[in-house]
């Protein structure tokens, strides 16, 4: 295929397919506090790309992400890079995070479901943003790992949960957001039934290893809108979603 047949925007997103994976490839540590660096990142990998929600920017520029991966990473922890956090996972790039914050376009007296909280980075960000998160994690060492670290950073609005997400959390159910952090076959039907009317919902879908979608869904009276964004690379979500 010629290069002539590629839009501009297919281009950074072709670039960014790499990014969104799963990657033990470390980029140089960066100079400068961790605050400086913070706030690099939201300029260069955030602002100069295509994330304009000013929301969504203040709380990449507020949460300290070298706060919710290992010590050994946490000098790379405001590159433009996936981490991992160990046990098979990892912490989406800075991009990816602020991508799928802004396409769940969050508002304050909202209450957000995330399954998949991981090191609880995306939690932390939508605690920014949101009334309440409650997040699902399958790994219970994650999920103790990352209640730490939100409590210890004052996300006192996120409640984690040990469990299979593919089932959502029928009790605190509607929620206006809905956010996947792994990738799944298909759409979970349950979290859709969990959706607000006038809710989105925002995950990755594709097969382990491939390049997947990330797909905005929308629920207006009851009828579902689908809209595919990007292709990316996340972890496979596991549980009951695979059998």
């Amino acid at each position: 295929m010629s290069m002539e047949r590629f839009s501009p925007k297919l281009i950074l997103l072709l670039v960014l397919i790499p990014l969104a994976c799963a990657s033990s490839i470390h980029p140089p540590p960066e100079a400068g506090t961790y605050s400086e660096r913070r706030a690099e990142m939201v300029q260069r990998q955030l602002a100069a790309r295509d994330i304009d929600n000013r929301d969504v920017l203040q709380a990449m520029g507020e949460v300290p992400r070298h706060r919710f991966v290992p010590a050994n990473v946490q000098r790379y922890a405001y590159t433009d890079s996936p981490l991992p956090i160990g046990l098979g996972q990892t912490i989406s790039q800075p991009y990816i995070v602020a991508l799928m914050t802004q396409l769940a376009d969050p508002k304050p007296e909202e209450r957000a479901l995330e399954v998949g909280t991981g090191s609880g980075y995306q939690a932390a960000v939508l605690s920014k943003l949101v009334q309440k998160v409650f997040s699902i994690e399958i790994i219970e060492e994650l999920a103790e790992t990352a209640s730490t670290s939100l409590r210890e950073t004052g996300c006192l609005n996120v409640t984690v949960r040990h469990g299979d997400g593919y089932a959502g959390w029928e009790e605190e159910a509607p929620f206006d957001i809905i956010m996947v952090t792994a990738a799944a076959p298909v759409v979970p039907q349950p979290l859709i039934d969990q959706l607000a009317d006038g809710g989105r919902l925002v995950l990755p879908v594709g097969p382990v290893g491939g390049v997947q979608e990330l797909i905005l869904i929308r629920k207006q009276k009851g009828k579902i809108r689908e809209e595919k964004i990007i292709p990316v690379r996340f972890v496979p979500m596991t549980g009951k979603v695979r059998e």
